[in-house]
């Protein structure tokens, strides 16, 4: 079924703000592609080639386990998945098709630049924030190598790629990571054209 404002949310929001654009799949990179359907399967716990928002709010579950998490740390995060996913094309009743999946990231994207064009709060922010005070272990309002593998950990994701996204999100050379270069890593990865560069940020190959 073709995505559009009548069963994709963040088409539905672009068109209420007067933002005509469309999906062409020739604007993206092979191994752009190739890395958006690596992180689907990642999702897609049962690989019945739908994401459904159970497969979602699984992962906050599972941090809750790796870390000293509170119950309010949890709560907002299973809250910031649920507002980022739907947004990203998953429908709380029907999910989201695996072949669906790389236009859902893309109409996401624009709809992400126009929120700050707008000077409207991203969701990626607020999918990082959430995840950055469940990270932030010891409170110490920054995130270090050995927090960054708990995430690794409980997104399946090989936890020497914590190393990786290290040296590419510390920009400032500090050995620490701050919120807003958690959140620059995420859009840069997410929603960029393709940069080589960042190929191995989940140590995966393209």
């Amino acid at each position: 079924m073709p995505l559009d404002e009548t069963n994709n949310e963040s088409y539905r929001w672009l068109r209420s703000v007067g933002n005509d654009w469309q999906f062409d799949i020739e604007d993206l990179h092979p191994k752009q592609i190739t890395r958006l359907y690596k992180r689907f399967d990642t999702f897609d716990l049962d690989s019945d080639g739908r994401m459904d928002m159970d497969e979602i709010l699984y992962w906050p579950d599972r941090m809750r386990q790796l870390v000293n998490a509170t119950d309010e740390q949890v709560d907002n995060m299973r809250a910031a998945c649920y507002t980022f996913f739907l947004n990203k094309g998953v429908d709380p009743v029907n999910g989201l098709l695996r072949e669906n999946w790389v236009e859902s990231n893309r109409v996401f994207a624009e709809a992400e630049r126009e929120r700050e064009r707008r000077g409207e709060p991203s969701l990626i922010g607020l999918l990082s924030d959430a995840y950055y005070d469940v990270l932030d272990d010891d409170g110490d309002g920054t995130v270090d190598v050995d927090e960054l593998k708990t995430m690794m950990k409980a997104f399946d994701v090989p936890q020497e790629a914590a190393y990786t996204f290290f040296e590419k999100a510390d920009t400032d050379k500090s050995g620490k990571l701050e919120r807003n270069e958690l959140i620059h890593l995420f859009r840069k990865f997410w929603m960029e054209s393709y940069d080589p560069q960042w190929d191995g940020v989940y140590a995966y190959k393209y």
